[in-house]
């Protein structure tokens, strides 16, 4: 089945998902009949390049300026002045501000957090094996030296952000991790996120945000050391900032606007799927909804409840929900679960969330999402905040091809070989004629080296004993 693509995750960033004007609001694929009850509008225009630009002028500034230019674009652009780097009394003094029950809750989350990525690490293994006499081979897994992890502010204080990047680095075995977050007014970074950073690993905490707090952890800046890594979700300039900085400095991803399926048999409760969309429109006014059901009457119900669940959201969220569901919307209706099935292989969403009988059969299934939410009891408000898995994901449909945010992004799987008398004959001899087979004698001559050294002492003792 055939979805035309978001636009690439490394282009023109912000996007929206595009309908290719081919697809009808009912559409034949082969042994696959979809109707779209519901679509998304025409995507706006973007403003890709001017951010491109914004951003490249910006990364400029700050290289040659370093903590100056970034002091200056966190006054200007955020109105702070005060100190870059968190004081360690700062930090110490968080813990009496968070009321009790957030400490435990957050407690709660770091735990499942730590104790997957702990899991993840301990899949990553250094071996070693003597593929054939002499020929010794093996593999390391070797943490980088220095992350550095944005962790978002903007309308929501992104407490579980901190402690899935910073937590999972920490769980990987990274020795020194920075993590920045732009303030939130006069105070700053708010006690609560400053205590998850900390609790979950941070060795130091930056006052920044934006393209200036990603540039800065890049450089080594405000006494850090150069991040090998840059890590975690942000807006539109973050995302380009990563996008630009990369090469230099590795990153996770480069993401776009976060999105959700959501598939659904009639064992499910319309109301509990109109609130899982709700939920995930509240992201943002860019945040992509899909719902997609065999059966028409739950498809109905859904689409008259979620207006509903939307008009009881708290303002602001409120607006940028209701503008994510009619702009970027989709109800689709399917013939069959395995139809529901390849349309979310060809969304590859970043969150895909199945409540339909046979939750088995669908795990085998289905084969490209960031994290898989099985169940009506499960909720991808679990995963986003406090379950375990990692809640950084690919979005932009880059499912197809990766996964979110792991200890694995943080390790370099190296390997490692030796060679000694047993094989060196016949590896020499493979070697110096593949290597002229390419025309590189270089290489051939190197290989034979090895072969003729090897071979010295054995004539030499045999010159000695004539």
């Amino acid at each position: 089945m055939y979805r035309s693509p978001l636009v690439s995750p490394f282009v023109n960033i912000p996007f929206r998902w595009v309908k290719p004007s081919f697809w009808s609001r009912s559409c034949e694929v082969p042994a696959v009949t979809v109707e779209f009850l519901k679509s998304a509008r025409p995507a706006a225009a973007r403003g890709g390049a001017d951010i491109s630009d914004t951003v490249r002028l910006m990364l400029a500034r700050l290289a040659g300026g370093g903590e100056a230019a970034a002091r200056d674009y966190a006054c200007r652009l955020d109105g702070w002045s005060g100190p870059v780097a968190v004081p360690a009394a700062a930090l110490r003094a968080t813990g009496a501000q968070v009321p009790p029950d957030l400490k435990q809750a957050i407690g709660y989350a770091h735990e499942n957090i730590r104790r997957f990525a702990e899991a993840q690490r301990a899949t990553a293994l250094d071996f070693e094996i003597e593929l054939r006499p002499g020929l010794t081979l093996g593999q390391r897994q070797i943490p980088v030296n220095a992350v550095g992890c944005y962790v978002p502010g903007g309308r929501y204080a992104h407490i579980a952000s901190a402690l899935m990047s910073i937590a999972t680095a920490r769980a990987a075995g990274v020795p020194h991790i920075t993590a920045c977050s732009p303030p939130r007014g006069a105070a700053g970074i708010p006690p609560a996120l400053l205590y998850a950073m900390a609790l979950a690993g941070a060795d130091r905490i930056l006052v920044l945000g934006g393209v200036q707090g990603v540039a800065a952890m890049a450089q080594g800046l405000f006494g850090t050391p150069p991040a090998d890594i840059l890590v975690g979700p942000g807006n539109a300039y973050v995302a380009e900032a990563k996008r630009q900085l990369f090469g230099p400095v590795g990153i996770d991803m480069v993401a776009g606007p976060t999105d959700l399926m959501l598939l659904a048999d009639n064992s499910a409760d319309p109301l509990t799927l109109a609130w899982d969309l709700t939920a995930q429109a509240e992201h943002g006014a860019t945040s992509p909804v899909w719902f997609a059901t065999d059966d028409r009457a739950l498809a109905r119900e859904v689409l008259r409840l979620v207006p509903a669940c939307l008009a009881e959201l708290p303002e602001p969220n409120a607006a940028a929900a209701r503008t994510a569901w009619e702009d970027l919307g989709e109800v689709i209706l399917c013939d069959s679960r395995e139809a529901m099935a390849a349309l979310a292989d060809s969304y590859a969403p970043e969150h895909l969330h199945v409540q339909a009988r046979d939750p088995g059969w669908w795990r085998a299934r289905l084969t490209a999402y960031g994290s898989l939410f099985l169940g009506a009891e499960t909720t991808v408000a679990f995963g986003d905040k406090a379950a375990g898995p990692n809640h950084v994901l690919p979005t932009g449909r880059a499912a197809r091809y990766t996964g979110g945010l792991s200890v694995h992004k943080f390790l370099k799987t190296v390997t490692w070989q030796r060679a000694a008398d047993p094989a060196l004959a016949a590896l020499a001899q493979a070697t110096a004629t593949i290597s002229r087979a390419e025309g590189m004698e270089g290489h051939a001559r190197s290989a034979e080296r090895r072969l003729a050294n090897s071979l010295a002492p054995v004539k030499l003792a045999a010159h000695q004993e004539g």
